[in-house]
């Protein structure tokens, strides 16, 4: 797992929608996380409408619609921001994880390298979204460990899950998204990372 910084934007390269773009004036989805005003992934992303609109069923649908608990679904997309160093997605996901039932000990962890301190199948997801992000392809030991708590269709979605999360990241960080002023940055204990500008910040 990586815990080194790396180069990132400074501010963002692709600027966001206005909030008062009639496009953004109907988005919803997050605004309840940002004093009713829609989030800055939603209003970079807008920049190409019928991407946003695709990116969103998907996205949809593994939030809201799929087989996989939440605090599983959140342990993964946790894991995979941090490896990935997107300090945009551990933010958001942050809340919805606490949402989801993982203790602030526990996404502080999630942050950091390694598995000790989680349950076996907890340690599972994590070396999954780990393998992923360094070889691209799930080991033989990870699969197996999984393959015990998770059916076909279950594994299906965790490898989308993991995918799917792991394009967001490298969007955010390459686009510049910045962090809204209520979403959470990285936890303080967490290994040096690149940092996300902040909005209104130059």
């Amino acid at each position: 797992m990586t815990t080194g910084s790396r180069p990132g934007p400074a501010r963002p390269r692709i600027e966001p929608l206005s909030p008062d773009d009639p496009l953004a004036r109907r988005m919803t989805i997050g605004s309840d996380r940002n004093d009713g005003r829609p989030l800055n992934i939603f209003l970079t992303l807008a920049r190409n409408e019928a991407l946003f609109k695709s990116f969103g069923k998907l996205g949809t649908h593994l939030l809201f619609e799929g087989l996989l608990p939440a605090r599983q679904r959140e342990i993964v997309i946790l894991r995979i921001g941090a490896v990935s160093q997107s300090e945009y997605e551990f933010g958001q996901h942050t809340v919805i994880g606490r949402d989801a039932g993982l203790t602030a000990e526990e996404i502080d962890r999630l942050a950091a390298p390694g598995t000790a301190g989680w349950s076996p199948a907890d340690a599972a997801l994590l070396r999954l979204a780990d393998e992923l992000c360094a070889d691209d392809v799930v080991s033989d030991a990870t699969w197996q460990e999984l393959a015990t708590r998770w059916n076909d269709a279950e594994l299906l979605e965790l490898l989308v899950l993991a995918g799917f999360y792991r394009l967001v990241s490298g969007m955010l960080s390459s686009a510049g998204v910045p962090l809204e002023p209520a979403t959470p940055g990285w936890p303080s204990a967490a290994p040096e990372r690149r940092r996300a500008p902040r909005a209104g910040q130059s």
